[in-house]
C-alpha cells in the first residue's frame, strides 16, 4: 500500500513539488506540470506528454533533451485538465508547433483535444498521437480503442529524438505515429495497487493466480491463470506479442525490435532480469534482434505487483531515433552536450478577469449559489471514500478523489467570486472553470462544462425562477450528452442526469415551484442511481470489465444523485 501520505487529495501536487526539488537541474515546475530546465532551440517542435499521476517515471521523469519538452501531470489516475495542458504547452512552444502525446483514455482525449483547440486559437500549430499499445484492451479490428501503457516510452522517445533532429511538426508526428503503430504491449499482475490514503487495493488476485491483461490504473485483468514460473511468464508474454505483428511486419524472423520489460511497482530488477533472460532467448529463437532493451520501472502503478512486456518493431528510421541520446531524470542514453544555459521558467501571469456587471438581485442569488457549492463540497467530502470504493469495482478507483478536488476548488472559487461582487451566473462559470482545472479526468471536464452552461443560462441580471432553472438544467444535460457521448443504459452519470432533468422540467410544467421540483428531481436521481446497479457499462474504462460491475451502481451516477439531494436540502433551509 501507499503509506507515506498527507492529504490524499493533495498527493499529486506534493509529489510534483518533491520531484522538482530532487531534479531541479533538469526540470522546472509550471502550472499543470513540469518542463525541461534547458532552453529548446527556437523553431524546434515541442513534445508535450502527460496523463494522470501514479505512473512514475511516466510522465514527468521523461522530460529532458532528446525526450519530452514538458509533461502535464494530472491527479492520481486522472487525466490532466485542458487548462493544465494549455499551460505546459505555452511554456515550451518555441515556434515549431506542439506534438501532444498521451495514453488513449477517455478523459485524456477529452481534455487534450479541448486544449488543442485553445492552443490553435492562440495561433499555435498542434498535432496529436495517442498511444494504443495494449493488445488486451481491444481486438485488432478496434486498435484505435486500445489504451496506452508502457509502450508510451518508445513513442515519446521517437518523438523527442525526431524533434531534436530538426524535423518539422508533420514529420515528428508521422514518426511518432509510426512508432505507435509498430508497438505492442501486454501486462500481468499478481496483486492490485492501492491509491494514496486508501485502506484496500483497487483489485485483488487470488492466491496462486496471475491476472492477465490488466491496465495501469488498477483495471483488473481480463483473465486469471495459475501463477507461472519466471520462464513460463516469459513464454506467455512473448507468445502473445509475436502472435500479433504489425501489418507492415510480415514475420518476426529477421526483425529488429526495441524491447521493454517493465516492473509495475513491486516486482524489482532482480526478478525482472530472471524473466528477461528467457524473453531474450525466446526472441532470439524466433529470429528477432533485440535493440537497446530496457529492463526496470518504466511505467508503474503505485505498489502493483506486476510486469509488462513491450515490443516495438523498428525500421532504420525508428531505430536511429530509439538509439539517439537523451537526458531526463529517469531515462538517459548516450551523452548530450548542454550548450544552452539553464533557465528559470516564468509562467504567464494570470490576469484576473474583470467581473461582468451584476444587479443586486443577481448578487443576492450569487450568495445562495455559493452556499449550494459549499453543500456540494460537503457531501462529496463525506462520501469520497465510498465513491472511490464503488469506482474501483470495475474502474480505477479515482472518482472520489477527483470529485473531491473539483468540488473543493469550485466552492472556493465560487465563494471568492461572490465576495468580490459577482452575479450568480459568473459565480457558476468561475466555479466550473475551477472544477475542471483541479479535478481533471472525464468527470472533471463534464462537471466544468455543466456548471459553465448553467451559469451562462442564469446570467447576472435576474433572480432565476423555476422555469429558468429548468432551461439551465436542460442546457447542462445537452452539453454533457453531446460532449461525452453516453446514452441512457451506458451506466454513467447520464443515467441519472436525464431523469433528473426530465423530472424537474415536468414538475415545473405542471405548476410546481422550485422547491417541489427540486425535491422530485432529487428523488428521481436517487432511484436512477440505484438502478445503474442492474446495468452493464457500455462506455468509459469500466466497459472493459463490464460483468464485474453488476450489482454495484455507477460512481458517477451516485455522485450526481448525492449532489442533487444536497442541493435540495440546502435550498430547503433557505426557503427558496
Amino acid at each position: 500500500m501507499t503509506r507515506l501520505v498527507n492529504d490524499p487529495a493533495a498527493f499529486a501536487d506534493e509529489m510534483t513539488e518533491g520531484f522538482v526539488a530532487a531534479h531541479a537541474d533538469r526540470v522546472c515546475a509550471v502550472p499543470g506540470g513540469v518542463v525541461r530546465s534547458t532552453e529548446t532551440p527556437a523553431g524546434q517542435v515541442a513534445v508535450v506528454v502527460g496523463g494522470g499521476s501514479g505512473h512514475y517515471p511516466a510522465f514527468g521523469g521523461l522530460v529532458g533533451p532528446g525526450l519530452a519538452d514538458g509533461a502535464v501531470l494530472g491527479n492520481v489516475f486522472a487525466s490532466p485538465s485542458a487548462q493544465q495542458v494549455v499551460s505546459v504547452g505555452r511554456a515550451v512552444e518555441r515556434g515549431g508547433g506542439i506534438l501532444l502525446s498521451y495514453g488513449n483514455y477517455a478523459g485524456d482525449c477529452l481534455n487534450f483535444d479541448a486544449a488543442s483547440e485553445r492552443l490553435r486559437g492562440n495561433g499555435i500549430q498542434v498535432r496529436t498521437v495517442r498511444v494504443t499499445d495494449d493488445i488486451c484492451s481491444a481486438p485488432v479490428a478496434e486498435r484505435t480503442r486500445r489504451r496506452g501503457i508502457a509502450g508510451d516510452l518508445v513513442v515519446f522517445k521517437v518523438a523527442g529524438a525526431a524533434a531534436a533532429a530538426g524535423h518539422d511538426l508533420d514529420q515528428v508526428t508521422a514518426l511518432a505515429q509510426l512508432a505507435n503503430d509498430r508497438t505492442r504491449s501486454i501486462g500481468v499482475a499478481f496483486s492490485g495497487c492501492t491509491l494514496p490514503g486508501a485502506d484496500e487495493p483497487l483489485f485483488t488476485v487470488p492466491e496462486g493466480k496471475m491476472a492477465v491483461g490488466l491496465g495501469i490504473h488498477g483495471e483488473p485483468g481480463l483473465d486469471e491463470v495459475d501463477l507461472p514460473t519466471a520462464d513460463q511468464l516469459a513464454g506467455l508474454l512473448v507468445e502473445r506479442l509475436l502472435a500479433e505483428l504489425p501489418d507492415d511486419v510480415p514475420q518476426a524472423a529477421n526483425g529488429r525490435a526495441a524491447v521493454l520489460l517493465n516492473g509495475l511497482g513491486t516486482v524489482k530488477h532482480e526478478e525482472l532480469f530472471v524473466v528477461f533472460r528467457e524473453v531474450s532467448r525466446l526472441l532470439a529463437e524466433a529470429g528477432v534482434t533485440v535493440v537497446a532493451p530496457e529492463v526496470g520501472e518504466l511505467c508503474t502503478s503505485f505498489d502493483m505487483a506486476g510486469v509488462s512486456l513491450t515490443l516495438t518493431w523498428l525500421d532504420p528510421r525508428l531505430e536511429e531515433l530509439w538509439l539517439a541520446p537523451a537526458d531526463s531524470p529517469a531515462f538517459r542514453r548516450g551523452s548530450l552536450a548542454v550548450e544552452a544555459p539553464r533557465r528559470t521558467v516564468t509562467p504567464d501571469a494570470e490576469q484576473a478577469d474583470e467581473l461582468p456587471p451584476a444587479t443586486d438581485d443577481s448578487r443576492a442569488t450569487a450568495e445562495v449559489v455559493a452556499g449550494l457549492l459549499d453543500a456540494v463540497r460537503e457531501v462529496i467530502d463525506t462520501n469520497v471514500d465510498e465513491l472511490g470504493r464503488i469506482d474501483a469495482i470495475a474502474g480505477d478507483g479515482d472518482h472520489g478523489i477527483g470529485m473531491q478536488r473539483g468540488a473543493r476548488a469550485a466552492a472556493l472559487a465560487g465563494r471568492a467570486a461572490q465576495l468580490a461582487g459577482a452575479g450568480a451566473g459568473t459565480v457558476l462559470t468561475t466555479a466550473g472553470d475551477a472544477w475542471a482545472d483541479r479535478a481533471g479526468g472525464t468527470s472533471g471536464a463534464l462537471w466544468g462544462m455543466a456548471l459553465r452552461r448553467i451559469g451562462r443560462q442564469l446570467g447576472d441580471s435576474e433572480i432565476p425562477d423555476a422555469a429558468t432553472i429548468a432551461e439551465a438544467l436542460h442546457a447542462a444535460r445537452t452539453v454533457i450528452t453531446e460532449t461525452g457521448g453516453a446514452q441512457i443504459g451506458d451506466k454513467t452519470l447520464v443515467d441519472v442526469l436525464i431523469p433528473l432533468d426530465e423530472t424537474y422540467r415536468d414538475a415545473v410544467a405542471q405548476g410546481a415551484d422550485g422547491a417541489a421540483a427540486t425535491a422530485a428531481a432529487a428523488t428521481a436521481a436517487e432511484q436512477a442511481a440505484e438502478g445503474t446497479s442492474r446495468l452493464i457499462p457500455r462506455a468509459g474504462r469500466a466497459r472493459t470489465h463490464a460483468e464485474r460491475s453488476l450489482g454495484t451502481p455507477d460512481a458517477g451516477a451516485v455522485s450526481l444523485s448525492l449532489i442533487a439531494r444536497a442541493v435540495h436540502t440546502a435550498l430547503s433551509t433557505t426557503g427558496r
